[in-house]
């Protein structure tokens, strides 16, 4: 799993949900999270702004910290 902000597992994580919003947060195991990123994608790129989802999406995976 991965150790932080930074670490390898981020950036994957991150490089995950630059194809498919979510998709990072999956990977990171919260399940959650991905689903509503997903979701909220999928909805406003009907109307042209799911890009800012998308963005929001690849930034989370990427800036996450697992707690403990």
């Amino acid at each position: 799993m991965s150790t932080g902000q930074g670490s390898a597992g981020n950036v994957i994580a991150a490089l995950c949900s630059f194809f498919i919003p979510g998709l990072g947060q999956l990977v990171q195991g919260r399940l959650l999270m991905a689903a509503v990123q997903f979701v909220l994608a999928a909805v406003l790129w009907l109307v042209l702004l799911g890009w800012i989802v998308h963005l929001w999406s690849i930034l989370d995976a990427a800036l996450f910290k697992p707690r403990g």
